[in-house]
């Protein structure tokens, strides 16, 4: 990717305001919209990237690109400027979670890997059943005449096989809606509502006094888990500026929090 002069940055910058000024005003607009999409398509391309690049062999770029896109121009029709929210930081969330859904409708597990599944399985069993013990990981690529890297690299993959669709059809019922795998799925990740909002009540506390850009900074860094690369990105800053102001900022939270110990009840 071309690195911008400030100059050209600044043009690109006020080009694509003035578009987001007149789709505003004509939301109906398919060419100002594909203008749009077009001039965010590179936000999506990077987060289909990170996302297919932790799956295993089988799942296609431009699937979870094209997914993307729908949530990208679903973030495009619902974005309200006024909040004083950055687009980027806006529609990361829906592009992700439009591909995540096109993952959870298909059943992207292919052939190879559930038959690589079924053999790692048969010989664990096998090994079970002679040594009267779980087998190590020697002893089991020794079984499968493999390598280790080539055994874990296999492991890895057949590991996919217990995702599952979370729209698949659990049982059917008489209404009009069947019961799906995520109706009865216990969520053991659930998040406690009065943690929940002590950690709101925390980040406020935390993040009085800061600016704009300061308290951005935090809230990506600590709670969306952003690198310092992705923020400067979000917030047109360099990733030195970044870790610089993060530097900053936490030193000054350190005096600030270690003035009001006797407040939490610490020594």
């Amino acid at each position: 990717m071309a690195v911008l002069t400030p100059a050209a940055k600044e043009a690109r910058d006020a080009e694509i305001a003035e578009v987001w000024a007149q789709y505003r005003l004509t939301p109906d607009s398919e060419p100002l919209r594909n203008k749009l999409v077009e001039h965010y398509l590179p936000l999506v391309k990077y987060n289909g990237e990170r996302i297919w690049s932790r799956l295993p062999d089988g799942v296609e770029l431009d699937d979870l690109v094209s997914a993307g896109i729908f949530g990208l121009m679903d973030a495009i029709n619902a974005f309200d400027q006024d909040r004083g929210v950055k687009f980027e930081t806006y529609c990361v969330p829906r592009i992700r979670g439009a591909m995540l859904d096109e993952l959870r409708s298909m059943d992207w597990v292919p052939r190879l890997v559930r038959s690589k599944a079924s053999k790692l399985n048969e010989a664990v069993k096998q090994l079970e059943a002679r040594l009267g013990r779980m087998p190590n990981e020697n002893e089991l690529a020794e079984q499968m005449q493999l390598s280790t890297v080539e055994l874990e690299k296999m492991i890895t993959e057949a590991n996919a096989v217990n995702l599952i669709s979370l729209n698949k059809k659990w049982y059917e019922t008489d209404s009009y809606k069947d019961v799906r795998e995520i109706d009865i799925l216990e969520d053991k990740k659930g998040e406690d509502p009065t943690r929940r909002i002590q950690k709101s009540d925390l980040m406020k506390l935390v993040t009085k006094g800061l600016n704009r850009n300061e308290r951005l900074i935090i809230i990506l860094y600590y709670y969306e888990e952003l690198t310092m690369k992705e923020i400067g990105a979000t917030l047109d800053l360099s990733e030195s500026r970044v870790s610089q102001m993060h530097s900053a900022i936490v030193q000054r939270l350190q005096g600030q929090l270690g003035r009001r110990r006797p407040e939490f009840g610490a020594a």
